[in-house]
């Protein structure tokens, strides 16, 4: 298959790119390198690297004219900077919009889109949440810009018409994530700096069992609509930080400072992946102390330069 990828330099984008030219697919990737890596994609045959940005209409249009992809996994997301609105908007939500068009033009069989859970709000009023729940529940809608502005890109993409499939992920991580609790963790216990860990607990969902759901849904699997990618599982953030300590193989002085959470922040959020594993035929296997491990060893080959986090800090919510 002929297969279009934003974001296939990123962190799922680039596991699910590898993936696919292992079994002899044609990949035409396209990232602006804001979060995703250079080291992350190998030069391969049947791999076209475009640098460029999915905001840029006249690129987007060309891309597809020239390369014809059969189908097409948005992975590109605007998220490094909480407060970069306009950036939120222009790729999240306008560059979904020239994709969707785009896509509708060369006839793509199939678009597929990736989700944040936070697009449930900040406090779900059910656990785990199914697809009853309602979106934005609880007052503040998402918790950041990022949220909102990857519904609204959703919203536009089930408005096409086009045969979409919409994942609404847990917590990925794995090697070459740089977001999130997992390699802050490993940042600052390598540099001797102060952890904490928040009283939170999280699904976390290791990125090639994510994978595995994506590449059965290029494949014909699922239907028009909406899933979830999750283990159905919470683990505390404390569990994460305890398999990071085993995985660097170190011993602290005192036991990590657990903070309480703040007003915003729920104490869990737990999507239910039971649709997915009957219409899927899939269950995420890969134990939590396993998947730390790959990325930990992933991390001491290939450093962290920066990390970044989509949510703003307490005191700027305000």
């Amino acid at each position: 298959m002929k297969i279009l990828i934003t974001g296939g330099a990123g962190f799922v984008g680039s596991h699910l790119t590898d993936r696919l030219l292992a079994e002899g697919h044609q990949i035409l990737v396209i990232d602006n390198y804001q979060t995703g890596r250079r080291d992350n994609l190998k030069p391969h045959q049947n791999l076209q690297i475009v640098e460029g940005t999915i905001a840029d209409k006249e690129l987007v249009n060309q891309l597809f004219n020239d390369f014809l992809p059969e189908q097409v996994v948005h992975a590109a997301a605007s998220y490094k900077d909480p407060n970069a609105f306009e950036e939120d908007v222009l790729t999240n939500v306008l560059g979904t919009v020239y994709l969707v068009e785009a896509a509708k033009k060369v006839n793509v069989k199939r678009f597929i889109y990736f989700q944040t859970a936070l697009c449930y709000g900040l406090k779900p009023v059910e656990q785990p949440i199914t697809f009853n729940h309602p979106l934005f529940s609880g007052g503040y809608p998402g918790g950041s810009s990022y949220a909102i502005s990857k519904t609204s890109g959703e919203q536009y993409i089930e408005l096409s018409g086009l045969d979409f499939i919409s994942f609404r992920l847990a917590n990925a991580y794995g090697p070459r994530n740089i977001s999130g609790p997992l390699p802050t963790f490993y940042q600052r216990l390598t540099t001797n700096k102060a952890c904490f860990v928040m009283d939170t607990r999280r699904d976390f969902i290791y990125v090639h069992d994510l994978v595995d759901v994506v590449m059965k849904a290029l494949k014909g699997v699922g239907t028009r609509g909406y899933y979830h990618i999750s283990t159905g599982s919470d683990y505390s953030i404390k569990e994460l930080f305890d398999a990071t300590i085993s995985a660097l193989n170190i011993k602290l002085e005192k036991e990590v400072e657990v903070r309480p959470r703040g007003e915003d922040d729920v104490f869990t959020i737990l999507i239910d992946p039971s649709k997915t594993n009957k219409d899927f035929d899939w269950k995420a296997s890969t134990p939590l102390n396993v998947g730390v491990k790959n990325a930990i060893d992933y991390y001491k080959e290939f450093g962290i330069e920066q990390t970044f986090t989509h949510l703003k800090h307490i005191d700027e919510k305000h």
